[in-house]
């Protein structure tokens, strides 16, 4: 018996086989589906796990992880470097000292750069080479032949950049820095530099001005034995010079980044979505075509089990083969997405991310996941297809009465999910819990559709004339059940676009004006500690300064997480902070030391409200009492939580007294003081930001954090458009009989080609249509939910017309590429062969 079904599965297998060698189409529209599907899957996720790898693995510039730093004292930017001299001298060898500033070039532009004593991140480098087997060595190091070593070592001008960053940094192979010529020496992307710019401490500290002095100390190793170690040698010193820091082991960006990795994972799963959709329709529209023939196998003896599982086996061959094929694309998409989501990172977060791997377990995920889907999608159509009476196949009629039966049970399910997402939307406090919402929102969305497209048809029918257009609006209707997949991934990508856009267009103007309030002077200044007194007195001297102000900044934690605790002048305290919430007598409150602010994303993150009471550990030290909440801020420039306390608070915690920045109104042109500035003090450029800078910096970042997101939307649209065009092309060559019946009748080519054009479009457009207000809901969950409660920001919807009329002219341009050009091919055949076609 099992050898018979066997035989029957066999025959069945080679039927098929033979049937898709003769219609190439139908196999091709399979496999695109579940390739683009795999490709955004599998690129978004070798990108994302990479980025959670690096976090664990590297903190510094071609070493491992530091489980220790040695950073600046309150109210101290540096550390003496005379601490590391002794720390090695005393044989920590596992310790590297680091050195970071910004530097300018001729243009103005600023080149975040990083100097390390060379010499220990090799030792450090080879130390972990050697205590980690599993480890590839580079293919580059400093030891390297084309690497000139000793001049690194002797501080002449001689930089290191990975050779992707050197290629668009410095193409020439030297970038001139703070009016110095550098040599750029390009290494092996695998060391993870990035988009660093690696230096020896010596050339570092000449750039910088900083010489002698140290941003922190990594140590690395067993990190209690390094505190013991520390302790011992500086248990003398009569004055501390540095703060111990123990390292977690990436903990905290993978925290703080989550929320942005879960977005990406979100848009790739709906891109997943889009793509089932598409291999979907190719499976049905193949099943649909083989019908007689199926009927005709179960006629010469098959039996329904083999058939049922030929055509099983048939779908894990075409799952197996396009997620093959589409993990070998979304590997080179991991490749072009990398560079722009470390860029995103290391702007946002200071993340640096190392060069990818992949997995083949992600491939076998891959595939079981693709055949699961797909098995659920198809599995009822097979089951109903090869268990048909044999006497006849199903009429037209029939087909298309079942259709619409099919379309009422999924607009039904629609509404309850709708419903559903109604009850559990004051009930989703976490982000998680609001990225299931919008997947439940998502998910009805499209099954809206085919029934909705029945009832615009039907409507439209009763406003056109009689004659040849009422029949093209009648025939329409009959369309929609072949198109309804193709047409339901275009609404989806048409929707998530048009969320996209309106999160995207209102955070931008949320942005600006947030920033119009926020920088209040014209120069924004962040001197060394030992020129701050300088710059505050030379500042006073000029006639043309109308007002200076400081801000005073400490590093602090609440429930063990960093967060910013500062203080401002009276005047930028007012003037600065958009309130969100606050209560009646704030200022009195605030400025008596009796209360204290918070930012947004802080009070969202820990569930803080106004009158809320929180301590500080610097709160503590001081023996001073929790303060009350008294407003919450809106901020969107700081990843880190913020705490904003009177000065009169600021001094009761015994908190450093000189301010971390100034800032200044100037009554002139701002360039002129920024060179008083340069020239008197002296402070370099990197030292000074005006404001049109900071603002177009922080735009530019914006663009940055989104550019990633907007890309995989972009991709999404054009995965629906391949897809709507697939399924016209089939539609199309499915149609050819009753378009050369219409073509006998007397109706002319190019009234033809209006016909379906006019027919297509018109479906296109009730899906824009439909598509215009789920795009409203999304970015209203997206705006109000997702990211309020990701991110901690509060964003102003604003309705974008121009996107959104952008989009669907894409979608509209799309679909008349996809309707014309099978059209056209089809509309040119003879008469007589297109008459001899099959109807669908």
């Amino acid at each position: 018996m099992n050898s018979q079904l066997g035989l029957s599965v066999r025959l069945s297998l080679q039927v098929f086989a033979r049937h898709y060698l003769n219609a190439p189409l139908q196999a091709g529209a399979i496999l695109l589906g579940f390739i683009l599907a795999v490709m955004l899957l599998v690129g978004v996720r070798a990108t994302n796990e990479n980025a959670v790898r690096s976090y664990s693995q590297a903190t510094e510039l071609l070493s491992q992880r530091a489980q220790v730093v040695l950073a600046p004292i309150a109210g101290q930017k540096m550390v003496p470097e005379s601490v590391y001299i002794r720390l090695r001298q005393a044989g920590v060898s596992q310790s590297l000292a680091v050195l970071t500033g910004t530097v300018t070039d001729d243009d103005g532009q600023r080149w975040d750069i990083q100097a390390s004593d060379l010499i220990a991140a090799l030792s450090v480098q080879q130390f972990k080479q050697h205590s980690d087997k599993s480890a590839e060595p580079a293919q580059t190091s400093l030891l390297s032949s084309q690497i000139p070593l000793a001049k690194l070592l002797s501080g002449q001008p001689y930089i290191l950049m990975s050779q992707s960053f050197a290629l668009q940094a410095a193409p020439t192979g030297q970038l001139k820095l703070e009016d110095l010529l550098l040599n750029v020496i390009s290494l092996d992307d695998e060391l993870g530099l990035g988009n660093a710019i690696l230096m020896d401490i010596s050339l570092g500290q000449k750039l910088l001005d900083n010489n002698g002095k140290l941003s922190y100390i990594a140590l690395f190793g067993d990190a209690n034995q390094l505190q013991q170690q520390v302790s011992q040698i500086f248990s003398k010193q009569a004055t501390r010079q540095f703060e111990i820091a123990e390292q977690d082991e990436g903990e905290g960006l993978t925290s703080l980044t989550r929320s942005f990795h879960l977005n990406l994972t979100a848009m790739s799963l709906l891109a997943f979505v889009v793509g089932l959709f598409i291999a979907y329709n190719g499976v049905r529209y193949s099943l649909l075509k083989r019908q007689k023939l199926l009927v005709q196998l179960q006629q010469q003896g098959i039996p329904q089990r083999a058939l049922l599982t030929a055509l099983l086996l048939e779908l894990l061959v075409l799952v197996v083969v396009g997620s093959i094929l589409g993990f070998i694309l979304g590997l080179q998409l991991s490749h072009w997405l990398q560079p722009m989501i470390a860029l995103t990172l290391e702007q946002l977060y200071g993340a640096r991310l190392l060069p990818g791997l992949w997995q083949w377990s992600w491939l076998y995920q891959a595939v079981g996941l693709t055949f699961v889907a797909a098995i659920c999608a198809c599995f009822p159509l097979f089951n109903a297809l090869a268990k048909q009476p044999l006497a006849r196949s199903t009429s037209r009629f029939e087909q298309q009465r079942h259709a619409i039966k099919y379309q009422r049970v999924m607009f039904i399910v629609a509404i309850a999910l709708l419903i559903l997402a109604a009850l559990l939307f004051p009930l989703t406090q976490e982000y998680q819990h609001s990225l299931v919402l919008l997947g439940v929102v998502t998910v009805a969305i499209p099954l809206l559709l085919p029934l909705s497209l029945q009832l615009c048809l039907s409507l439209s029918s009763r406003v056109t004339s009689n004659g040849l257009w009422q029949y093209a609006v009648a025939e329409s209707k009959e369309l929609i059940a072949p198109l309804s997949l193709a047409m339901m991934a275009m609404l989806l990508a048409l929707t998530a676009n048009i969320s996209m856009n309106t999160l995207v267009g209102s955070f931008e103007i949320t942005l600006k004006n947030w920033l119009d309030a926020r920088l209040y002077a014209d120069i924004y200044i962040r001197p060394p500690n030992d020129k701050i007194l300088a710059t505050e007195t030379l500042l006073t001297q000029q006639s043309k300064v109308t007002d200076i102000y400081g801000q005073w900044v400490h590093s602090s934690q609440y429930q063990h997480t960093p967060v910013s605790l500062m203080t401002r002048d009276e005047h930028s305290l007012r003037n600065s902070n958009q309130m969100k919430a606050q209560t009646d007598n704030l200022w009195p409150q605030f400025f008596g030391g009796k209360a204290l602010m918070i930012s947004e994303p802080m009070a969202i993150k820990y569930r803080l409200k106004v009158g809320d009471t929180i301590s500080l550990p610097e709160f503590e030290s001081a023996k001073q009492p929790p303060l009350p909440i008294a407003a919450i801020f809106y901020d969107y420039g700081n990843p880190l939580g913020q705490v904003i306390v009177s000065q009169q608070t600021w001094q009761q915690l015994n908190l450093p007294s000189k301010p971390s920045s100034i800032a200044a109104s100037y009554d002139g042109d701002i360039a002129e003081l920024e060179q008083i500035l340069q020239q008197q003090v002296p402070l370099s450029a990197a030292q000074m930001y005006n404001q049109t800078k900071i603002k177009q910096r922080a735009l530019e970042i914006f663009k940055r954090t989104f550019s990633i997101t907007l890309v995989l939307n972009s991709l999404t649209l054009m995965v629906a458009a391949i897809g709507l065009f697939s399924a016209c092309l089939m539609l199309t060559k499915a149609r050819q009989a009753p378009l050369a019946r219409l073509y006998a009748l007397g109706v002319s080519r190019t009234q033809l080609r209006s016909l379906v054009s006019l027919q297509m479009l018109l479906i296109v457009l009730f899906t824009c249509l439909l598509a215009l207000p789920s795009g409203a809901l999304l970015g209203y969950l997206l705006i109000n939910k997702v990211t309020l409660q990701a991110f901690g920001w509060s964003i102003a919807m604003v309705w974008d017309w121009q996107a959104y009329f952008r989009v669907v002219a894409i979608a509209l341009a799309a679909s008349a590429l996809a309707v014309l050009l099978p059209l056209y091919w089809q509309t040119r055949k003879p008469l007589v062969s297109s008459l001899q076609q099959e109807a669908l």
